[in-house]
């Protein structure tokens, strides 16, 4: 399958479904971490060059539950005018993503808050954790899917940490807060691009 993996400068899930045999591209307006198939470029553009799959991670900042509060310029304060537009445009581009003319497709986000979900308009298929994958990791991860089963548990940790408090402030924060976990990756390549994704044993199961 030719695979996009949108909003990726890491390389990591581009690489899971690489291994697999699959022609895999990743997509950011940042350079490429790790070697391999690379677009420098706007992934609303490039989603529209003939995918069989797409896995986008459009930009939680503004879209997540856990930064609601700067909307109103902190907590007890007016709307942050600016922000709030910022706001709605992100929303409204997320959707365009999930619309966009990929059979298969698994937009990636944090919980968000109700103000993007009212935008987007598509409640999230399911709520996966990294501890299901075989990571010691607690951090609440959305998947809204088209054309694709559900993933389930391949390697679950009993002991976990909060993923998110273990980042530092600093400037290489959202970065490395953002990179998707090994476990995770090896996972949506399995369930989306292995034997079963390939003679479309689970077509019934994502109808």
């Amino acid at each position: 399958m030719r695979v996009l993996v949108g909003c990726e400068f890491s390389g990591v899930v581009r690489e899971a479904f690489a291994a697999l045999g699959h022609d895999a591209w990743s997509c950011d307006l940042l350079p490429t971490e790790r070697p391999g198939q690379h677009i420098q470029g706007d992934v609303r553009k490039v989603v529209r060059w003939g995918w069989d799959l797409a896995v986008i991670h459009w930009p939680c900042t503004l879209l997540a539950n856990s930064g609601v509060r700067w909307l109103y310029g902190g907590k007890g304060r007016e709307v942050d005018a600016v922000r709030w537009a910022k706001m709605e445009e992100s929303a409204r581009t997320f959707r365009e993503l999930y619309d966009a003319p990929v059979p298969r497709l698994a937009m990636e986000n944090p919980v968000m808050h109700g103000h993007a979900l009212r935008i987007v308009g598509v409640r999230p298929t399911q709520v996966v954790q990294p501890y299901w994958f075989g990571e010691p990791y607690q951090k609440a991860t959305c998947l809204w899917l088209r054309g694709l089963p559900k993933l389930l548990p391949t390697k679950m940790v009993a002991e976990r940490r909060q993923a998110c408090w273990l980042e530092p402030p600093g400037p290489e924060r959202w970065k490395n807060r953002s990179r998707t976990y090994e476990g995770v990756a090896r996972a949506m390549a399995d369930a989306w691009g292995g034997e079963r994704a390939q003679v479309g044993l689970f077509a019934e199961e994502a109808a």
